[in-house]
């Protein structure tokens, strides 16, 4: 049952780009219809059937825990706050000894990407896979970069932002991650899960899906946020908190 999984949220961004809009607050807690974009996160894991989530904090992270609290409607939150920077990986590394479950849902704390967890843990399984990425197209990658697989889904490069324009499927910051591979991540110092981790492993799978994607890093993004949320489900018992 998707329920047994755990989601950790990936929370640590200085959100330098924001700062001109959002001023003074974390950049996944910027408010969109007047409530944290972080809490759209978990409404969809709530819909996926998530009862806990454990959100990797760095950057104003005691504030966040303020801001939030401990639970979320029926989602218990655990909060894992890093004391210097410590990258993707680092984050999810500090974060191991919190886990429960095999496979464990990883999530950018600044996007959203409409998924169904049954439907990705299916495919995680059947591929064996070390770890597997949730792919959506974009009609120009520049600005995300690109990721290329094989015949068989399995990711075979990982293009630069910038390097080719145009269409193509970009990395949609859902990941499903073996909990050895967590466990084994470098203990202390920043690691770059995008760049150190993935590319190095054999078992590295994506799954395609349509979306829809948005990421709130820029102003212009951002401005864009209420628009597209506006037509995604909340979970029902209490749409407000």
């Amino acid at each position: 049952m998707a329920s047994n999984t755990n989601a950790l949220v990936l929370a640590g961004g200085f959100g330098t780009r924001l700062r001109s809009v959002v001023p003074g607050r974390q950049k996944v807690a910027a408010e969109v219809q007047g409530r944290p974009f972080l809490t759209y996160l978990f409404d969809q894991l709530i819909r996926c059937g998530v009862h806990e989530v454990i959100l990797c904090t760095g950057y104003r992270g005691n504030e966040l825990q303020e801001l939030i609290g401990s639970h979320y409607g029926p989602l218990r939150l655990v909060y894992s706050i890093e004391q210097e920077p410590l990258g993707t990986a680092g984050a999810l590394g500090l974060a191991a000894p919190l886990i429960h479950s095999d496979p464990v849902l990883v999530l950018n704390g600044d996007s959203y990407c409409r998924f169904e967890l049954g439907k990705f843990l299916s495919f995680h399984s059947a591929k064996a896979a070390d770890a597997s990425i949730l792919l959506t197209p974009m009609a120009d990658t520049s600005r995300y970069g690109r990721v290329l697989l094989d015949g068989m889904d399995r990711v075979v490069q990982f293009e630069e932002k910038g390097v080719h324009p145009g269409e193509g499927w970009i990395n949609a910051g859902v990941y499903l991650l073996n909990a050895r591979l967590i466990r084994a991540l470098p203990a202390g110092r920043a690691v770059s899960l995008e760049k150190e981790i993935f590319p190095r492993l054999d078992a590295l799978f994506g799954l395609r899906v349509p979306g829809p994607f948005l990421d709130i890093g820029t102003p212009e993004d951002y401005a864009r946020a209420a628009a597209f949320l506006d037509g995604e489900p909340l979970w029902s018992d209490n749409p407000t908190r």
